[in-house]
């Protein structure tokens, strides 16, 4: 889908091609104008846009949205048709939205049970008795059998029942039942998200309002992962003040809406990069999510980090953090407090040129380091490679070998340059381990430095790494080359996405094919998240 985004103050504006990112987020502080951006934008798409506002679902229910397609039009709808089976009094949205279920719920039922006897005086009578005779064969699948799955799969150990025309819920360990009416605040906004979404039309943009209010920030990511993945023919377009939601969402596209001009209808607004720099800090939300915390590197909504480790890593609470070192202090920081929270947190961080003491007095301070260089290095893990291919029906061995062959050539052929990195980095934390002591004078000092030279032996070093550099490459050591060769370019270099059997052979396609597999739970998932999680050494 290719929108165009409203009027912009002083210039052109915006368009956003949907057709690989599913996602919009329209941020801004609060009377920046984003609501009225949004409803712009809903009016200028007309009939393909659907809206959900939770806050309007529990709480506005003397306030009616007419407009074609929504809740309470097609509630209106069903009202006027005379059925006599839903009732004409229902308010709110939620409670509305509940009752069209049950009312399909209930047409299913009779159609199934009383399709009648065939009837061969009447002219339609084939076509009819077909119909007939499908619906008496089986029941179809309805909005409400997907919406208990769905509830189900966020809040497990919940049970939905349909007792007397109503949905009642409760706990597996328990016997004890109650109506929606009792469910908490979170618990009745994520059923109404989840059942809304149903209603879009097809390939819609669906327009969600506040879309973290009244949820606890550890439900947030599932819940709309499962329903984007529910309704993976739509547009999400979710317009809230809270930064922090954006981590949630991380491969779609960003606008900021910085203020605006109501008697011109413009706006002032722009894409948001990483470079604009989204405060990601170490929010107290975290302590609510009764999950370990796993700190990790990254912007936590452009990085690649931000959009892989939460698929591989469910059971963490997941946080960005930015570089290496702020990530390993804030895992120290945060475990020395654990008495106060009870909730353990660890951090990863790229291998890079570190060598195997440095990694094993990471690992000890709860800091994952993985079996390879960089987190792009980790796309290319065999298991992974092979996974993606077998994924889009091509010959996983010919693919890996293929995509093998072209790695250990790049690196033969940049053997010297990384050989020279990885000696720099030995030599700097070298001299930086070694250096900090006490002197007595400048003498002492000049004394120690020319020491150093000698005993550090950069060329020896670099020569060593030449020497096994090339016995990975003589010997077709591919899990060794990874966990050595810093290049960002690898998966691009390498074609990768091709040998896989992607149409688009580039760097994100193969990218965005895993993270599609990992989200939606695809055959091979389960393969990568193991491969991956294995190159950090985790059972």
């Amino acid at each position: 889908m290719k929108l165009t985004l409203p009027p912009r103050i002083g210039g052109a504006p915006l368009e956003v091609d949907t057709a690989d990112n599913r996602q919009i987020l329209i941020i801004g502080a609060n009377g920046s104008g984003k609501t009225r951006f949004a409803n712009r934008l809903m009016a200028d798409l007309g009939p393909k846009s659907f809206k959900m506002s939770a806050l309007k679902a529990l709480y506005g229910k003397e306030d009616e949205d007419l407009s074609p397609g929504s809740i309470d039009s097609l509630y209106r709808d069903a009202t006027s048709s005379g059925s006599g089976i839903i009732r004409q009094d229902i308010k709110g949205e939620l409670e509305r939205m509940l009752a069209l279920m049950l009312n399909e719920e209930m047409l299913n039922l009779i159609a199934f049970k009383y399709g009648g006897d065939e009837d061969d005086d009447s002219e339609v009578s084939p076509k009819r008795n077909a119909v007939r005779r499908a619906a008496r064969d089986r029941l179809p699948f309805t909005r409400l059998d997907r919406l208990i799955r769905k509830w189900q799969e966020v809040f497990p150990g919940n049970r939905v029942l349909i007792e007397s025309g109503r949905m009642i819920f409760g706990r597996e360990l328990t016997e004890d039942t109650y109506s929606s009416s009792k469910l908490s605040a979170g618990e009745r906004a994520a059923l109404y998200y989840l059942g809304a979404a149903m209603f879009a039309p097809e390939g819609a943009a669906i327009f969600v309002e506040s879309p973290d209010m009244l949820l606890h920030p550890s439900s947030i990511r599932s819940l709309w992962d499962s329903i984007e993945q529910m309704r993976s023919d739509c547009t999400f377009i979710y317009i809230t003040h809270d930064l922090s939601f954006a981590s949630t969402r991380g491969d779609g596209v960003t606008v900021w809406v910085k203020g605006c001009d109501p008697r011109k209808g413009e706006w002032d607004y722009d894409f948001m990069t990483s470079a604009d720099g989204l405060n990601d800090e170490v929010y107290l939300a975290i302590l609510g999510a009764r999950k370990p915390v796993l700190f990790i590197e990254g912007d936590g909504v452009n990085s690649i980090d931000a959009k892989l480790y939460p698929l591989i890593f469910k059971e963490y609470t997941v946080k960005s953090l930015g570089g290496c070192d702020r990530v390993i202090e804030s895992t120290r920081t945060f475990n020395s407090l654990r008495a106060f929270h009870n909730l353990d947190a660890f951090g990863i961080v790229d291998r890079d040129r570190r060598d195997q003491g440095e990694v094993n007095y990471l690992r000890g301070k709860r800091v994952f380091v993985p079996e390879v260089a960089e987190i792009e290095n980790i796309f290319m893990i065999e298991a992974v490679v092979r996974a993606v291919a077998r994924h889009f029906r091509r010959d996983e061995e010919k693919a890996f070998l293929r995509v093998k062959k072209s790695i250990m050539r790049l690196f033969e052929t940049d053997l010297r340059q990384q050989a020279l990195m990885h000696t720099r980095h030995i030599v700097k934390k070298t001299v930086e381990h070694r250096i900090d002591g006490r002197f007595a004078n400048i003498n002492k000092l000049e004394e120690h430095i020319n020491d150093l030279c000698q005993s550090i032996n950069p060329r020896g070093i670099y020569e060593q790494y030449c020497r096994d550099f090339r016995r990975y490459v003589s010997h077709g050591d591919y899990a060794s080359v990874l966990k050595v060769y810093n290049r960002k370019t690898m998966l691009s270099e390498s074609h990768v996405a091709r040998a896989c059997g992607l149409r688009r052979d580039d760097k994100d396609s193969y990218i965005r094919a895993i993270l599609s597999i990992l989200k939606e739970d695809r055959a091979d998932a389960d393969t990568i998240r193991e491969a991956i999680r294995s190159t950090f050494n985790l059972e």
